[in-house]
């Protein structure tokens, strides 16, 4: 009974806060901004906001606490919980289910092959001569984005630009008609785009990677910002589930050798802080070049930061890494803000700031501190296929096991005369049998399941009918894949993958916090109702009332 009377409670709250919300707009008119910037930190946890506060300055995220407004208890109401559905959840408002981005890869159906996201063979990249890195587009993504409703509002007079350092991370963001989207090209060192929007990389874009910032910066190497027996919210610098960096035979600091790394693979800066400084620099370029927030149409910059991921993937949520790289982005996101002051105006704009997903501990960094952890799939697909063997005359059956799914060949398992119900009954069996995995789900009747909430209405909201696979596998807390034995990664539903921060900061935005439950689907709606313009077309979010109370 207890239960219920506190999920009553809680109810009465958000309909107090919402009515209150309502009655505030009668009285309050926010103003519209003259430009949008939404800013998504690849892999930031939410507890990175309070984890490294004491050693923040005032200027970054300390001044969006203070003068902003944070949603203390957002979460990612899907899952594969991985960079491209949480882009295109971000901004289209929606789900895997409806915009159509079931993953960062999946199997194609007819090929058989895994597919990437942003892969587009049709259009021709451009500041660089490789076609896998530059031939993207947005054309597997089925709803409009919030930046495309922006366009649309002002018949296309508003200036939508979008940049990352990984391709999905901003064609995904700038939907299907933006200024301009560019992302970074490993290969030469520069920022890229594609066909798909334009016929000639821009001449500021031009200008911008002819000052060389690689080279630049990572002459310099990477020391910590401040003494290294002072990162008191780390494990040492020297642990057996880190990764190394480049030609440093350890993961230890300083990394002082990263230039001669720079030469010979100019993808590594993405695992330093200093791909956010690019990026960063990139986007005030944009800003200038593009006069964005300079008219009467407003206009949305969308910024991903990608090197927390590959950081974050490295080492770690617990490394001396990871916490350099936040107190250093926590300077640049200060001198960020006061370049946003300078150049459009303090009180112009609406900043958000948010992630894309979390990421489990370690699976060493569990076991070291009697936690947990270890691996669920180590010979798991062979195993699968070694149960299908009396039925399948030898042939193979499965194409493969990505987000946590197994994909199944229907064709052949129809041209074979099997029936694909039994062939998933026999497979759900033979896993929930693993005392690794929790719950093992048919996605075409995972509504019928014995799952709980939230997780049966994540599998749900995440299953694509077209691109994902057929059984739904859940595993037990902290277990990784097999191919993850250092560093980390994120998918699943559980809290340290799923539990995102969400900042809002700006015009007409008051300061506070609450710790109301919301969704990641819910930041589209909340900037459409700033903007006074109409919800992306797959919309399921709402629109976040607290932010909008004086």
């Amino acid at each position: 009974m207890k239960k219920y009377t506190l999920k009553a409670a809680a109810t009465l709250v958000i309909l107090l806060l919402q009515s209150n919300g309502v009655n505030a707009q009668k009285n309050h008119t926010t103003p519209k901004p003259k430009l949008v910037v939404g800013l998504v930190v690849d892999q930031m946890r939410w507890d990175y906001l309070y984890k490294f506060q004491d050693r923040y300055g005032s200027t970054g995220f300390k001044r969006l606490l203070s003068e902003g407004y944070s949603l203390e208890n957002v979460m990612i109401p899907y899952i594969p919980t991985v960079t491209a559905v949480g882009h295109a959840s971000i901004y289209t408002g929606s789900v895997p289910s409806i915009n159509g981005i079931a993953g960062n890869d999946w199997y194609d159906r007819t090929s058989l092959k895994s597919f990437y996201v942003t892969t587009d063979p049709s259009y021709k990249p451009l500041g660089t001569d490789n076609v896998k890195a530059g031939a993207h587009s947005p054309r597997v993504l089925w709803s409009t984005t919030i930046t495309d409703q922006l366009r649309m509002a002002t018949n296309f007079r508003s200036k939508v630009i979008a940049v990352s350092l990984k391709d999905r991370a901003s064609i995904l963001p700038g939907g299907h008609n933006p200024t301009g989207a560019f992302w970074y090209d490993s290969n030469t060192g520069n920022f890229i785009t594609s066909t798909y929007y334009m016929d000639a990389l821009p001449n500021w874009v031009q200008n911008f990677n002819s000052k060389k910032w690689g080279e630049n910066l990572l002459a310099k190497g990477w020391n910590t910002l401040y003494p290294l027996n002072t990162y008191k919210q780390s494990t040492a610098d020297n642990v057996s589930w880190e990764n190394t960096l480049g030609s440093k035979p350890t993961p230890t600091f300083p990394y002082d050798n990263l230039l001669a790394d720079y030469q010979k693979d100019r993808g590594i800066i993405r695992y330093t802080p200093y791909g956010s400084t690019i990026t960063l620099e990139f986007a005030k370029s944009a800003v200038e070049a593009n006069d964005l927030g300079k008219d009467d149409d407003a206009d949305f910059l969308a910024i991903n930061l990608a090197s927390p991921d590959y950081i974050g993937h490295a080492f770690g949520p617990n490394s001396v890494e990871i916490e350099d790289n936040y107190l250093r982005l926590d300077k640049e996101l200060g001198e960020f803000l006061q370049f946003l002051d300078s150049k459009v105006g303090k009180g112009n704009y609406v900043l958000f700031l948010s992630a894309d997903h979390g990421a489990s501990h370690t699976a060493g960094y569990l076991q070291q501190n009697k936690l947990g952890g270890g691996f669920f799939d180590e010979n798991l697909e062979k195993g699968l296929e070694e149960e299908l063997k009396s039925i399948s005359n030898g042939e193979k059956l499965i194409i493969g096991l990505d987000n946590y799914q197994i994909f199944l060949d229907r064709n052949k398992i129809e041209l074979l005369g099997l029936d694909i119900k039994m062939i998933k009954n026999k497979l759900i069996k033979y896993l929930t049998k693993d005392p690794h995995i929790l719950y093992a789900v048919d996605l075409e009747t995972a509504a019928e399941s014995s799952v709980p909430e939230p997780i049966k209405s994540r599998i749900i909201n995440g299953y694509n009918k077209e691109r994902s696979g057929d059984i739904q596998i859940i595993t037990k807390d902290g277990l990784l894949p097999s191919y993850v034995k250092k560093g980390t990664t994120h998918s699943v539903w559980n809290s340290y993958d799923a539990h995102i921060p969400l900042l809002f900061f700006g015009t007409g935005i008051p300061s506070g916090k609450s710790v109301i439950p919301h969704y990641m689907t819910d930041i589209a709606p909340t900037i459409a109702q700033i903007l006074k313009i109409e919800n992306p077309s797959g919309n399921i979010g709402n629109p976040i009332p607290e932010i909008f109370v004086k």
